[in-house]
């Protein structure tokens, strides 16, 4: 599951590069990923929106045993 997880979150990595920020990978228990938001995604108002509405979203889309994703 962890890698099928590090998969899905290379492909969102770009678009949170060009904004100066990145993703990471910490945890995956009973459906809910964990993940720390980092450079400019670390202090953006805009972080749980990215990570709800973007990284949450294709989570899903892609592992549907996925449940969430919180942030560190």
């Amino acid at each position: 599951m962890e890698e099928r997880i590090k998969e899905v979150l290379e492909k969102v990595r770009p678009a949170l590069q060009a904004d100066g920020g990145d993703v990471e990978f910490i945890d995956y228990n009973d459906g809910v990923v964990t993940v720390r938001l980092k450079g400019a995604c670390g202090t953006c108002p805009m972080s749980m929106m990215t990570l709800k509405h973007g990284i949450e979203a294709r989570l899903k889309d892609e592992i549907p045993e996925i449940k969430s994703v919180e942030p560190l």
